[in-house]
């Protein structure tokens, strides 16, 4: 299993370690989302870790009753009243009372006492009133106008009865970002100058989303990876980058929007270690990566919004014969009606001689 994602990560096709080792594609990708990354030595720990978890699981699994219930009770906060009630009654016929108010620390009179229910007819009337009269005023709009009317509650009943209600306004709190400077889409004179990368979206025929990771070449809109999967996180963006690296050259720069997975901390760490620009666009301006956005468009007209995927593994083997044909077969507009790779050859080759 190490040997395959070694191999996987020091550049080999997904395909001809599939025929070499006898496997699917579907092991390989699960393999190197749980394993990626481990050597053979720490994967042997791995495994013994886990199955000394398991055994640690059967030997407590059968806990004694008082511990079972002091394990409900133990807690970062304070047990409210009703809630020591609740497991009161929950636990009496195992324990009795006695015993389950002192493990609680309550009176015995907590666990008959029967609260008076509260008539609070006029505060919910008064309070969708208000909300329907002023519906972008919050609670305590609402609050100081009830009692400018004489209105004798104070503001600790009536916030409760208004989340009861369920209406509090939410608070929208602005997500801060650094300037991002517009910079000019110029057409790179040399593979691996400039990449761009981007999310897609869609869902499988039972509902369950995915999402594709994709990572083009500025200079001949070339398709250098799409990975597929139900989640993708910044380490696992991370992973396809340097996947690529070691495949390829490394890039001086790498465009891409503002996406959470993007402007993580680990992003920027990476960035600084390998020496690579992250050009980020501005907020709401997809155009400025006008590159991978005319590529997404491609891939949802003709993958993503023709086809109807019952699994993640279908998707991927479809896409992966598409992005064959996209990169060797198909013409493109803006390369001469070339194929990325074939434009490459001709042209961006002939460029690199001249500058050398």
């Amino acid at each position: 299993m190490v040997k395959i994602l070694k191999e996987f990560s020091d550049g080999t096709s997904m395909s001809d370690l599939c025929r070499k080792y006898n496997v699917s594609q579907g092991t390989i990708y699960n393999w190197r989302k749980k394993y990626g990354g481990l050597e053979a030595e720490e994967l042997k720990r791995l495994k013994s870790l886990e199955k000394e978890n398991q055994r640690l699981k059967r030997k407590y699994a059968d806990l004694a009753l008082d511990h079972e219930l002091a394990k409900e009770i133990i807690g970062k906060k304070a047990l409210k009243p009703c809630e020591k009630r609740s497991l009161a009654h929950r636990h009496k016929k195992r324990y009795g009372i006695s015993k389950v108010c002192r493990i609680l620390g309550c009176a015995r009179s907590l666990f008959y006492y029967k609260p008076k229910k509260k008539d609070d007819n006029k505060i919910e009337l008064a309070l969708q009133e208000k909300v329907e009269q002023h519906p972008s005023e919050g609670f305590w709009k609402a609050y100081h106008r009830l009692r400018l009317e004489g209105n004798p509650w104070n503001h600790k009943r009536v916030h409760r009865v208004n989340t009861k209600l369920d209406l509090p306004l939410r608070r929208k709190t602005k997500k801060r970002l650094p300037a991002r400077i517009k910079e000019p889409l110029e057409v790179p004179t040399s593979l691996n100058q400039c990449w761009s990368i981007d999310f897609t979206e869609d869902r499988l025929e039972n509902g369950k989303k995915f999402r594709s990771f994709n990572v083009i070449d500025d200079a001949n809109r070339e398709v250098l990876f799409v990975e597929s999967d139900y989640s993708l996180a910044s380490k696992r963006v991370l992973w396809v980058l340097t996947h690529l690296i070691k495949q390829r050259r490394k890039p001086k720069n790498i465009r891409m929007d503002n996406g959470p997975e993007f402007i993580a901390m680990i992003t920027k760490d990476w960035s600084e270690a390998y020496g690579i620009v992250f050009k980020y666009i501005q907020p709401g301006k997809p155009t400025q990566n006008a590159f991978i956005e005319r590529f997404n468009g491609s891939f949802r007209k003709v993958v993503l919004d023709a086809h109807i995927f019952k699994t993640i593994h279908q998707m991927r083997e479809i896409t992966a014969v598409w992005v064959e044909d996209y990169n060797n077969f198909r013409p493109h507009d803006s390369l001469k009606n070339l194929p990325p790779i074939v434009f490459a050859k001709i042209h961006l080759n002939q460029n690199q001689r001249l500058n050398e």
